[in-house]
């Protein structure tokens, strides 16, 4: 393992921040893995550092094949990480939506440029992500439908979904997107928590990496038999939202089937705790997202419900 020092940035009121980057393995640039570019990703940087761990280990056994370099970044944002804001304090600007970047613009498009130089030339990019809304996945590897997707390489990682995003014009800016319009077979991979450890869905993803890499036999080892896993598409997936403000109190958990007409979860008034709504499942199917928040205003997503029936 080389530590390296991939980059430095000032920031205000404290010392220079220095971006940390750990290599294994010498060669041609094979794989590179990002972990949190915002400042609430504690599980992403947790994923990145037990990959590190591991990959230390395979490097001491020698079970990395010769003539490969993977690179890990476990943070790319410290300084958000250290005051626990997700964005960057001072503009409140998200680094993940300045990719490919600009040296010469606002600090977090000088960042993302500063990490992109650094990440570019690998042949496979896997960013540990985040989503927007507070709550929790299924375990599933996201592609941009760049035009230069492999979602057949995505099933190497053996986790249950393999899921193909129509991009929006936001979605341009993000690493994962210019990843792939330079060259890189780019993967974000998401699990349970964001802000959060959750140790299992920490290691399903660190084993799902595992099962990629040695797919193409880049290292030697035999990592946990996974999932086939099936290709699907946002747009296909239901949209559950809350008819009503309050307390929510969920009773469905990712993976779990539902029946349409099923009970999801009932809101509460928040200062009787009387019953104001239930939340019916329109459609059967396998709950892919299911919200976390204790409190949610009306209209607010709440599930994906990956249908049965596909229309």
């Amino acid at each position: 393992m080389r530590e390296e020092t991939l980059f430095k940035f000032k920031t205000p009121y404290r010392e220079e921040i220095a971006v940390k980057g750990f290599k294994f393995g010498h060669g041609k640039k094979t794989a590179c893995f990002v972990g949190a570019l915002r400042g609430n990703e504690i599980q992403q940087m947790y994923i990145a550092s037990l990959l590190i761990k591991r990959f230390t280990e395979l490097e001491a056994a020698g079970l990395i094949e010769e003539e490969n370099e993977f690179l890990v970044i476990p943070c790319i944002n410290p300084f958000s990480m250290n005051i626990g804001k997700r964005f960057w304090p001072v503009d409140n600007t998200d680094i993940n939506r300045m990719f490919p970047g600009y040296n010469l613009g606002e600090t977090t498009q000088r960042i993302a440029a500063a990490v992109f130089e650094n990440v570019r030339d690998y042949h496979y990019g896997i960013q540990f992500a985040s989503f927007y809304l507070s709550g929790n996945f299924v375990p599933h590897v996201r592609i941009m439908n760049t035009g230069y997707q492999s979602p057949e390489l995505a099933k190497e990682f053996g986790l249950p979904y393999v899921m193909l995003r129509q991009p929006s014009p936001i979605d341009t800016t993000t690493l994962n997107y210019n990843w792939q319009i330079f060259e890189t077979d780019a993967f974000s991979i998401y699990t349970k928590e964001t802000s959060h450890i959750d140790d299992e869905s920490a290691m399903t993803a660190v084993n799902g990496v595992l099962r990629f890499l040695n797919s193409f036999g880049f290292i030697k080892c035999r990592p946990p038999v996974g999932f086939q896993s099936e290709i699907v598409k946002e747009s296909e997936f239901i949209s559950v939202s809350a008819p009503c403000g309050g307390l929510f109190r969920n009773r469905i958990k990712p993976g779990q089937e539902v029946q349409k007409g099923e009970v999801m979860a009932t809101i509460l008034d928040p200062l009787r705790a009387e019953e104001k709504e239930r939340i019916i499942a329109p459609e059967s199917g396998i709950v892919f997202f299911a919200r976390e928040a204790a409190m949610i205003t009306e209209h607010q997503t709440v599930y994906f419900i990956n249908p049965s029936e596909k229309k």
